[in-house]
């Protein structure tokens, strides 16, 4: 392990070296390249050097010998389209995914019966709906990612069974049917981490990704390893949550003016899930880099509507550096960001009460347990069952039971309406 360190450690440094030399910036190398000035930053500090085809093509701008850095000299004959170029790279990501450990999957949870039927490997059951038309289909996919951000996890819950089941029989003749079905099995592991059910929001991430590699689809796969990393990073394994964001996104990035809507939505949904491993996991240095990259991903797309891909846009990047400022602490400066997304329009639900619950978070943090309570009861009139996640119960729980004197009893009235009294 030291000597791989310090091997990458010895790359960067030939690469940082051959840049001053040469007299340009990591921002110039990065721009010519079709890279982020943080990915460039990223290898001459010895990260990522693991990623050969990123290292050939700084290499060569430089003028670095490929020797040098331990690679071959290959020609360089690249002519593909950049979204069928990353199609080629698919068994490289799975490989990649392949190498992170998996912990094991927690205790399922009674409930959800139907859904988790669903998820189950098996015989494919009739379809529901005999009409099996692809675009009747995408349009209820749409409809339960629409449901997913009004936070309407109940009717959610009742409509993904049969969507699956119709989905599997049409994925047996047609590649843009299996990304759909790919597309379910990710928002029935979003509702199953909403509902706290890690054990078969593992089953359901499994079905996934194993449907999104089927599928050919990049924006299908980066999707998929954003709720997968959503998972590991619930489960505290951070450093492989950072580490996998990393990875895909480095086979993503590149080029944004090239890119589709669609594309970079996925793929800055996929940076600002690393935002929140990272901050969660303490890692300042690796939230930067996430925000960073999203940023300048919000300055290409900026889908603003609560549909399948509309959850990506300045606001939400936004919403993200709030969260990851109050999980560093910094609850004053989280307080000063979170002021103007208040006044701002906001057309996710989910994305509303997300804020309010930050806001919660922060003056919960500076002893404001009324304020907090009111930002609260907030987040609950923009979204009320997400209000009823575990990890909002929690916080309601804690506020409650530091309010030792009871001088705010409403607080304790809504713990106590929560199912958690303190």
């Amino acid at each position: 392990m030291t000597d791989a360190y310090d091997e990458a450690k010895r790359l960067g440094e030939v690469l940082r070296r051959a840049r001053v030399l040469a007299r340009r910036t990591q921002g110039d190398v990065a721009t010519a390249l079709g890279y982020h000035q943080s990915k460039v930053s990223r290898l001459e500090g010895g990260k990522g050097t693991e990623d050969s085809q990123v290292l050939r093509a700084v290499a060569r701008e430089l003028g670095i010998p490929l020797a040098s850095v331990g690679l071959a000299d290959v020609p360089a004959t690249r002519n593909s389209e950049p979204e069928t170029d990353d199609m080629h790279r698919r068994n490289f990501l799975a490989a990649s995914l392949a190498t992170l450990a998996v912990p094991a999957a927690a205790p399922s949870r009674a409930g959800s019966g139907a859904l988790v039927q669903a998820l189950l490997p098996g015989p494919i059951p009739p379809a529901q709906d005999e009409d099996q038309d692809l675009l009747k289909l995408g349009e209820r996919i749409s409809e339960v990612r629409r449901l997913f951000y009004a936070c309407d996890y109940t009717r959610l819950e009742g409509t993904l069974p049969s969507l699956i089941t119709d989905l599997r029989n049409a994925a047996a003749g047609s590649d843009v049917a299996v990304g759909l079905l790919a597309t379910a099995y990710q928002t029935s592991a979003s509702l199953l981490l909403k509902r706290g059910d890690q054990g078969n929001a593992w089953l359901a991430v499994g079905r996934a990704m194993a449907e999104a590699e089927r599928s050919g689809d990049p924006v299908v796969l980066a999707s998929s390893v954003r709720v997968h990393t959503h998972l590991l990073a619930r489960g505290r394994h951070t450093s492989q949550a950072i580490t996998l964001v990393r990875h895909t996104a480095d086979q993503l990035t590149g080029a944004y003016d090239q890119r589709s809507p669609r594309y970079l939505a996925a793929l800055g949904l996929l940076l600002l899930r690393g935002v929140t491993a990272a901050s969660s996991g303490g890692d300042r240095a690796a939230t930067h880099d996430f925000l960073t990259e999203a940023k300048e991903i919000a300055r290409y797309v900026a889908l603003d509507r609560p549909d399948a891909w509309a959850n990506f846009s300045p606001t939400n990047v936004s919403l993200h550096e709030v969260s990851a400022t109050v999980a560093f602490g910094d609850v004053g400066l989280a307080l000063e960001a979170a002021r103007p997304l208040m006044r701002r329009h906001i057309p996710a639900p989910e994305r509303r009460a997300a804020l309010w619950v930050e806001t919660a978070r922060a003056y919960s943090q500076q002893g404001r347990l009324a304020d907090g309570y009111q930002a609260l009861r907030i987040a609950e009139s923009c979204a009320a069952q997400d209000i009823r996640r575990p990890a909002i119960r929690e916080l309601v729980a804690d506020m409650a039971a530091r309010d030792r004197r009871r001088t705010l009893p409403e607080l304790h009235h809504f713990s106590r309406q929560l199912g958690v009294p303190a």
